[in-house]
């Protein structure tokens, strides 16, 4: 297939632009490096332009033709950012990617993959989320994914444009060969921020948000997929359309869940030493445990997540973090 990665500069992108390379696929970027790393286009042709540019887009299908498959990264994803500056969110998740869907309707483009998330969700009502649960996001990075969800069922209602949304609760771990890894800044995600206290003994002490959940250890579970196993869901997303026409929603995590304690007690095991934090209060609308049925895209896609195991994770984010390249 050729396949055009949106994105694909960014920490998940570029593990799918590499696991696609594999696989045999031709591989075009676009993305406007804002988050994202040149560096990490080491698969494939980088396209540089925004979604929002109109201009950037038809240049981009004028100059590479048709694709076979789209997959949209392009995505601002700071929950706390979205609150505070909600416009550019909704400039950017919503009408960067009408102006996508749009240009793909006018040449004729018919499959994508888009990236959601389990914030589509808000405050769950039950620790084991299905695709039934109710969309009732909380903040607007969480309300711009569901508008774009929404959107989907419409174009495909009035254009016939066939899509899957795959919603991930928490990506993480690294390339295991170290090629490309997880480089935000600022870092937002716990196991990085883990491994970084350690890295960095001058940063900040590390901090744990609230010890007095009604968890096993009173901490917040969570359900970490591995960059890999989110790779190998897209592909799978991608075929699926070519035998299913509709817009289609499916939730992607590794149904365990694990609390931050005992996260950071896989990374001591990994890194071979004791990792120092403190307790501070709870933040704002962190639900106690959020883990993901991922029982229908394992059904309906075929799809089965290889790490399960938060140490097999954590070490991959371990030696990705001791070397990083950009």
């Amino acid at each position: 297939m050729k396949v055009l990665v949106l994105g694909g500069a960014g920490y998940i992108g570029s593990h799918m632009c590499k696991y696609l390379s594999e696989q045999g696929h031709e591989v075009v970027v676009f993305d406007n490096l804002s988050t994202g790393h040149a560096e990490a286009v080491k698969w494939g042709v980088l396209v540089k332009g925004d979604i929002l540019n109109q201009a950037d887009l038809d240049m981009l299908f004028e100059i590479h033709g048709r694709f076979d498959l789209i997959m949209h990264f392009c995505a601002k994803s700071l929950v706390g950012e979205s609150v505070q500056q909600p416009a550019i969110y909704y400039k950017n998740n919503v009408v960067g990617t009408l102006n996508v869907l749009d240009t793909m309707v006018k040449t004729g483009h018919d499959k994508l993959v888009f990236s959601s998330t389990a914030a589509v969700f808000g405050m769950p009502q039950v620790n084991l989320i299905d695709e039934k649960q109710p969309r009732r996001p909380i903040n607007p990075y969480g309300q711009t994914k569901k508008m774009v969800e929404d959107i989907l069922q419409d174009y495909h209602q009035a254009y016939g444009l066939k899509s899957v949304c795959l919603r991930y609760f928490n990506a993480c771990g690294a390339d295991p060969e170290c090629e490309v890894g997880e480089c935000h800044q600022p870092e937002t995600h716990l196991i990085p921020n883990v491994l970084k206290s350690v890295n960095n003994a001058s940063s900040a002490k590390l901090k744990v948000f609230g010890n007095d959940y009604p968890t096993a250890d009173g901490t917040c579970v969570r359900d970490y997929i591995h960059i890999n196993d989110l790779a190998t869901a897209h592909i799978k997303a991608g075929l699926y359309l070519d035998n299913h026409d509709g817009a289609y929603a499916f939730n992607l995590g590794n149904g365990n869940g694990f609390s931050v304690l005992q996260v950071i007690n896989a990374a001591m095991a990994v890194v071979g030493e004791d990792i120092a934090f403190d307790i501070e209060a709870r933040r704002q609308g962190d639900p106690a445990i959020l883990v993901a049925d991922a029982s229908l895209a394992i059904k309906q896609l075929g799809w089965q997540p290889k790490y399960t195991d938060i140490t097999d994770i954590i070490a991959t984010a371990w030696q990705w973090h001791q070397n990083e390249k950009f």
